[in-house]
């Protein structure tokens, strides 16, 4: 039962996303390609299909081969991340260096990658201790400052706080102590803090959150849009493909300002709808974690719940207004293939352990 309720939701996220793409991304599409759908037909072909392919395949796969090969898998999404700095194959989009290039066939975000096997190894290296055991939390340590320096050197400190929280939250529910959690945490804040403070553009949009006013054209153009976008759509939206702020005012519209398009066009209603289903999601899978005997199993239902739970509230939170914008996509809805695809492929993997704590 639960496996058939992951399974429609996934499907229901994913097409949802592929609509909204269809209406937000048309300016964009004749502006940038001459063709009014290159951004639905992209997520399409690039996201959704090689997604449910690969959702359907793990869906199958019995989930404790992932354990297996999960050394493998983190080494590999490093290797990927490495690559980015490597001239030829590192791409360079808005200023900063997130994309591998092959050759001009495909390009694809490791970072993105990186947040699934990151999960699984850390469920599969929970697992082997005891419940108020996991292990050194010096090593957890220098797992996690090998990885920030990759993402941090792209630059993408909001996807680097997403995989911070993910592994913090995997940790505590694994059997790490408070203490060493709390500590755990101020190192990491004081690391934030100065990211923050040695950046200009980082501290510029910390100012616009504190004050809207603070460089209107500037640094707090995007929020400002954002959040004229959502005030326009009122509780019933102005009506699908009928939003105005997509047409060159708001920033990313088929990307991580996705949501405010979605509140112009379908209102309070169509975000209220679209938070239910990420709710609904994260409640099934957290329920998968509870009623498995596995431990990996938990811990890797927990993983996943975390990411699509912190990724989607610092999106809508940050185009809210409640937190500073980041730049992380909205899970499921965002153009971007690589995110579609390993999401998908994420919850296939929790679909087949829903299979087996269902018996």
């Amino acid at each position: 039962m639960i496996a058939k309720s992951l399974t429609w939701l996934t499907f229901i996220l994913s097409l949802f996303g592929l609509v909204m793409i269809s209406s937000a991304g048309v300016y964009l599409s004749q502006k940038n390609f001459g063709v009014d759908y290159y951004y639905f037909n992209h997520q399409f072909l690039f996201g959704f299909l090689p997604g449910l392919i690969l959702f359907l395949i793990a869906s199958k796969i019995d989930y404790r081969i992932w354990k297996k090969f999960s050394i493998f898998l983190i080494l590999l999404s490093l290797g990927l991340l490495a690559l980015i700095f490597v001239p030829g194959f590192g791409l360079i989009i808005g200023g900063a260096k997130r994309w591998v290039n092959f050759f001009g066939f495909f390009s694809f975000q490791p970072a993105e990658i990186l947040k699934l096997t990151l999960i699984i190894y850390l469920a599969s290296w929970f697992q082997q201790f005891g419940k108020n055991n996991v292990g050194s939390a010096f090593a957890f340590l220098i797992i996690l400052f090998f990885i920030s320096i990759f993402i941090a050197a792209q630059p993408d400190i909001g996807t680097l706080g997403i995989i911070i929280s993910i592994a913090l939250l995997m940790f505590f529910t694994a059997g790490g102590k408070f203490r060493q959690l709390l500590w755990i945490i101020v190192l990491i804040a004081v690391g934030f803090v100065s990211l923050t403070v040695f950046s200009d553009y980082r501290f510029n949009r910390l100012l616009v959150l504190i004050n809207r006013n603070f460089d209107v054209q500037g640094a707090g153009y995007h929020l400002n849009q954002s959040l004229i976008t959502i005030g326009k759509g009122g509780f019933l939206g102005v009506g699908f493909g009928k939003g105005e702020q997509k047409l060159g005012f708001l920033p990313e519209p088929v990307g991580d300002s996705i949501f405010a398009v979605i509140g112009e066009e379908l209102g309070f209603v169509g975000m209220l709808f679209l938070i239910g289903l990420f709710f609904s999601l994260i409640f099934l899978s957290l329920t998968v974690a509870k009623r498995t005997n596995d431990k990996f199993a938990s811990l890797y239902a927990i993983g996943l719940a975390s990411w699509i739970g912190i990724q989607s509230f610092v999106n809508i939170a940050s185009l809210s207004g409640l937190v500073p914008l980041t730049g992380v996509p909205l899970p499921f809805i965002s153009y971007g293939g690589t995110s579609l695809a390993v999401l998908m492929t994420g919850v296939g993997i929790l679909v087949n352990i829903a299979k087996f704590a269902d018996k």
